[in-house]
């Protein structure tokens, strides 16, 4: 590379990093403990605690979950009924004051399947603010996007990063530390060790971050394309005033989609169907599978299933990125692992700043020249 290139690769790496630092540096100190939620929220007593399930006893039906979701909420309508692979005992209903009531105003709360009884909320205490912060600023669709454009600028940073490397440091061994040097040439042999050593998860947190950012744009575009195709015939039909068992609803589904279970069941009128389907979506058995979920479409008159689909590659991409991006795809070795990968790019963003500010308070200060005396 000749020197013109080099000093314009390092102006787009010094500006991309500069630009996002502040936002990096929200992102890496709020997905740290995100990192450990589960183990936080058990700790500070708002993760819901199962009831074992009784061989002799059996377990509820969806219909009596239902039942007892809505005497828990009175004047409330359910939207969602999900199932967590990490808690097979729970079911977790998703309340609201209207079927198509904003998100935001949804009230989760865990079941047992035991007894159908309350087992507590879902969504409270610190984690949700932190989680609130990592993913929108509490801005919404905006921040989301806005978070996304600073992602952006971090996997610019990154691969600017690399590209100058190689010319800064071919004349050093791997890892060189040079600590008879200044101060400044240390940090800056530090973040570049750890910029390098932390680079392929650098480039899959950030990159899958970006995703997750666009999550609420792709459902946009699916409901308007593939949902919307599959729901034409019952275009204009009201919400069915007499909805089907969800007992027979969920059994049909899993018919439809052998070898699979149901993830969670979306009811009439809500943003993931049509006003008069159910969509039950279900997911594999397998670590991978179980991220990769299928729709399928059922009346919610008479719960026949009217249609199954795959789900188009871009939202694919989206559910594969979420537990990548929180590390959800192993247990607590993998969590620690990539709380150490935090720390160290929380070092490498510091260490950058560091060196910024240093090299600026080394440039020289022009002379001024001022009447009656000499330059």
């Amino acid at each position: 590379m000749t020197a013109g290139t080099i000093r314009v690769i390092r102006l787009v790496h010094q500006w991309s990093s500069l630009i996002s630092t502040v936002f990096l540096l929200l992102l890496c100190l709020t997905g740290l403990p995100l990192i450990f939620h589960h183990e936080i929220d058990e700790w500070l007593g708002y993760a819901p605690q199962a009831m074992p399930v009784l061989e002799r006893g059996g377990k509820a039906t969806v219909n009596e979950i239902a039942r007892a979701a809505l005497a828990h909420a009175p004047g409330k309508v359910l939207q969602y009924l999900a199932w967590d692979r990490d808690a097979p005992g729970l079911v977790i209903a998703y309340t609201n004051h209207a079927v198509d009531g904003p998100p935001d105003d949804a009230v989760l709360t865990a079941f047992n399947i035991a007894d159908t009884s309350a087992a507590g909320p879902v969504g409270i205490g610190p984690m949700l603010i932190l989680l609130k912060l990592h993913t929108d600023m509490y801005g919404g669709l905006a921040g989301k996007l806005f978070l996304g454009g600073m992602g952006l600028l971090f996997l610019i940073a990154i691969v600017s990063g690399v590209v100058l490397y190689w010319p800064f440091t071919r004349r050093l061994e791997f890892g060189s530390l040079r600590r008879s040097a200044s101060r400044r040439l240390l940090w800056l042999d530090w973040h570049n060790l750890i910029g390098i050593t932390t680079l392929v998860w650098a480039l899959v947190v950030g990159g899958t971050g970006v995703v997750n950012t666009w999550a609420e744009l792709m459902l946009m575009r699916w409901q308007a394309t593939e949902l919307a195709a599959m729901v034409a015939p019952y275009a204009g039909m009201p919400r069915p005033s007499q909805l089907a068992s969800l007992d027979q609803v969920v059994a049909n589904a899993s018919a439809a989609a052998p070898g699979m279970e149901i993830a969670f069941l979306a009811f009439p009128g809500t943003p993931f169907t049509s006003s008069h389907h159910f969509a039950a979506f279900m997911r594999g058995d397998q670590p991978l599978t179980s991220r990769l979920l299928k729709p399928v479409l059922l009346d919610g008159v008479t719960g026949e299933v009217t249609g199954t689909a795959e789900l188009p590659f871009y939202l694919k991409a989206l559910f594969v990125s979420q537990p990548l991006h929180f590390g959800d795809y192993a247990g607590l070795p993998l969590k620690i692992i990539l709380a150490a990968l935090d720390l160290f790019t929380i070092v490498a963003i510091g260490s950058g700043l560091y060196l910024w500010i240093a090299r600026t308070r080394r440039r020289p200060q022009r002379a001024v020249i001022t009447p009656g005396r000499r330059a």
